[in-house]
Parts: C-alpha cells; structure tokens; sequence
C-alpha cells in the first residue's frame, strides 16, 4: 500500500507518473553512492566470478542472452 504522504501523487496522469519515477531515478544514480551488498550476495558473485575465471567459455555473450530473452518459449 502506497505512504498516505504520497497517496496524492496517484493522482497525476499515468505519463505525469513515469516521468516521476525517472527523475527520481536520475536522481538517485547522481548521488555516485552505491547501495550496499549483503555478504550473501558477494559470496554468490565471488563464488561465480571464480567458475567463470576457471572456464571462460561456460558463460552467454549479453547479446545471446538478449535474444533468448526475446524469445518465446513453450
């Protein structure tokens, strides 16, 4: 459920919103401070940096992994 402090912004236009959310995204990435990393994370990350040091080849280009997304699977 939306802050009843901002429940006033539900009320501007669909496009009035995305806009909102833009700017405030903007705003955020302009700080320059990244957010913080659970230590589970950066085990996982470590963990799958150094499968991918020992066997380059096992990973997708971002280019395949684009289209694979893209397309539909049944």
């Amino acid at each position: 459920m939306i802050n009843p402090e901002f429940a006033s912004l539900l009320q501007l236009s669909r496009a009035e919103r995305l806009q909102l959310v833009e700017d405030l995204w903007d705003s955020i990435a302009q700080e320059g401070e990244s957010l913080p990393v659970s230590n589970t994370k950066l085990a996982e990350l470590r963990l799958r940096k150094e499968k991918f040091d020992n066997n380059p080849n096992s990973g997708r280009s971002w280019e395949e992994v684009k289209r694979r997304a893209r397309t539909v699977h049944d």
